[in-house]
């Protein structure tokens, strides 16, 4: 009966089965996992490695945010290129030189030097999510494309969890340099295998509509476009905060363990996402988690590194593995055809932009200020984010009723 109110699928170990079952979903997912893990290693790789060499907080959170700064300013130029020229191209040519640029900061010392190869890192940062995130739509039925979107959400989020972990126990053990060193391995084995795949070569661009609509034309991009400026905003700020108030009460091994507890449970969230019924509208569903996901920010300005911390990262991290399955289903009803890569490209564009400022300003609030201050500007940036979509309702809501994806 419960389970019923909510919406679950009885099936819902089945639902997941049939799609692991299916050899092109099962062999993106395998392929793409090791470059996922780099991807949640290098943050801390960066923070750590100029932590290390420099001992200010503020530097490795600057760093931290060139690294993100210079990756988000082109993710939207990467997705573009992806729907013009597929996927085989892009990934051999970024993959290998983003596994290169990690080597070469890995051999950097001095806060100038490490903070530009930083950035010149992020320039090179291979579009391993904006790869795979089109081929779903061919990869499965439309059926089971929310049930799609959540086992890959699960999956990337899954490198989440282990990415700092990992990044952290291997820069506090006695080899602490091969953080990067390990990380350069792991994109360089994942990018490969995935346009190795014959699915992914096989893959073509949707052809453009004749005189439809641009992306930025498409009033509930623009929506999401202002709202991702300020979601990134305040996730800049929260992804720095923890290592820093980690830092500052003497407990470093607490930046992985918070982060993949969070990760942990927006695997779980998106998991339970995935399962819910179809009745569930994809705009209705974004709105109603978000007012939720807002409020899981607000406890987080009041405690300290320690199990109440983790308390509140858990409920964010469910509540935002959640939210990405909604989001990224309303997202493919939105957007104009013939922009599988791009909408969600210069979507991440602005998003990962705002979010690497809130990562270098961050660095200065946690050092000069306190790193609460900078949980409080999560959680002001998430309810402004709020605000704008119940707002903007007016050009959402539409695409609930009785639209199919593009």
């Amino acid at each position: 009966m419960l389970s019923q109110s909510f919406g679950l699928d009885s099936s819902f170990v089945r639902a997941y089965w049939v799609i692991l079952r299916n050899p092109r979903a099962l062999g993106m997912m395998l392929a793409a996992f090791p470059a996922r893990l780099a991807y949640g290693m290098v943050g801390l790789d960066i923070y750590f490695k100029v932590h290390d060499d420099t001992h200010s907080i503020a530097l490795a959170g600057l760093a931290a945010g060139a690294n993100g700064i210079m990756s988000s300013l082109t993710t939207g130029l990467r997705a573009a290129v992806i729907d013009r020229l597929g996927l085989k191209i892009p990934l051999r040519t970024f993959v290998p030189a983003y596994a290169v640029a990690l080597a070469s900061l890995d051999a950097c010392h001095g806060a100038t030097l490490l903070i530009i190869f930083a950035a010149l890192l992020g320039l090179t940062a291979p579009p391993i999510n904006l790869a795979v995130r089109p081929m779903w739509r061919t990869a499965v039925p439309e059926e089971q494309y929310r049930t799609a979107i959540a086992i890959d959400t699960a999956s990337m989020n899954l490198g989440v969890v282990l990415g700092p972990a990992l990044a952290t126990t291997l820069a506090l053990s006695g080899h602490p340099a091969s953080g990067l060193v390990v990380t350069a391995i792991l994109i360089f084995i994942g990018g490969i295998a995935l346009s190795s795949l014959k699915f992914t070569q096989q893959w073509r661009p949707e052809q453009r509509e004749a005189g439809g609509q641009t992306l930025l034309k498409t009033a509930g991009i623009r929506i999401l476009l202002v709202e991702g400026l300020l979601i990134g905003y305040g996730t800049g700020n929260y992804q720095i905060a923890i290592p820093a108030i980690s830092s500052l009460h003497h407990q470093p091994r607490f930046a992985g363990i918070a982060f993949g507890t969070a990760a942990t449970l927006s695997i779980v969230g998106s998991l339970v996402a995935g399962s819910l019924g179809r009745h569930i509208a994809p705009v209705k569903g974004f709105r109603i988690i978000y007012l939720f996901w807002f409020l899981s920010t607000i406890p987080m300005a009041f405690v300290n590194p320690g199990w109440t911390l983790l308390l509140v990262l858990s409920l964010f991290g469910f509540i935002g593995g959640a939210e990405q399955v909604f989001y990224l289903e309303q997202l493919e009803l939105i957007r104009p055809q013939g922009s599988a890569a791009s909408a969600i490209g210069w979507i991440w564009t602005v998003e990962g932009s705002f979010a690497a400022i809130g990562q270098s300003t961050g660095g200065f609030f946690s050092q000069h200020f306190s790193p609460h201050f900078c949980f409080v500007i999560t959680a002001v940036s998430f309810g402004l984010g709020f605000i704008l979509i119940v707002l903007g309702q007016r050009w959402l809501k539409p695409f609930d009723r009785g639209a199919t994806p593009v």
